[in-house]
């Protein structure tokens, strides 16, 4: 698999710092990592709504005060949305509502971070979930190896709800360099059998810090074996963190992508990237 297409389908003003996005029904909702609100883009009215995920919810949240939602992940009427774990104040899961459009239920996931972190002999530092998938029996947790260790990693957690027993096991992965660093788990998707993902090389060495960005790949996963079957590189400049199925055929698969500029402009571009199967 070698050709691809990648294109900027539209902006959307009132969203910064874009990390995580799912598409239904000719709506996306968006979250952003320096944010506390769920946005709901309506793609065909062009109108944008705010769902508040905390209380006294708000834009541009200072760097050591943000909750980090990194990833978003979903599974029938519920939105999954997880802060990254990279600091003690980025430990929040927060379940949304399809159906209502209301926050359903808040969780501090800062014990089974630390269960994450002794399985993998992962120093804090070390720690940055980037991307969540869950299948209904599974969680797919995906570590973003931009600290000291560099370890890229997915946590496997077999449990229908994340405060219930569990089984876990844990895969490293050593993905592609550009330009000398080595990219970095940003985002993931199931598609039927398969995991497709985003990395970035970021040079930074630290999962505080942003870096220079040096480019972004995708790369595809086979779920049964837990090994890539590809990567591409789609990009020499951009820092993709947001990965949602858009259209599918039998030899053709499309995603929209978000891009975290790491500023305080509110302004999100959305690109379109069409992968060939043949």
């Amino acid at each position: 698999m070698t050709k691809f297409t990648l294109e900027i389908l539209f902006h959307i003003i009132g969203i910064g710092s874009a990390s995580g996005l799912f598409y239904q029904n000719n709506s996306i909702f968006v979250i952003s990592d320096n944010s506390s609100f769920l946005y709901e883009y309506n793609i065909a009215k062009e109108t944008l709504k705010e769902y508040p995920l905390l209380k006294n919810a708000s834009q541009n949240i200072a760097k050591q005060d943000k909750p980090d939602f990194e990833s978003l992940t979903h599974f029938q009427d519920t939105l999954y949305i997880f802060g990254s774990g990279s600091t003690v104040k980025r430990n929040t899961m927060i379940a949304f509502d399809l159906k209502t459009k209301k926050k359903a239920n808040t969780n501090d996931l800062t014990d089974l971070y630390a269960v994450m972190q002794n399985f993998e002999a992962l120093l804090p530092q070390d720690f940055n979930v980037e991307s969540v998938i869950y299948t209904g029996e599974d969680w797919y947790l995906f570590n973003r190896g931009n600290g000291g260790s560099g370890k890229n990693i997915i946590f496997t957690l077999h449990a229908q709800k994340l405060d219930q027993e569990f089984s876990l096991i844990a895969n490293t992965y050593k993905l592609p360099k550009i330009k000398g660093v080595r990219t970095s788990f940003t985002d993931a998707i199931k598609v039927g059998n398969k995991i497709y993902f985003l990395a970035t090389a970021e040079n930074t060495m630290n999962t505080y810090d942003d870096g220079t960005i040096l480019g972004s790949i995708i790369g595809r996963i086979d779920i049964e074996t837990m090994k890539i079957d590809f990567t591409k590189k789609i990009s020499p400049t951009n820092k993709f963190e947001g990965l949602t199925l858009y259209a599918q055929t039998k030899d053709q698969v499309q995603f929209l992508l978000c891009e975290d500029n790491d500023t305080d402009i509110l302004d999100s571009t959305i690109f379109k990237l069409t992968l060939d199967l043949k």
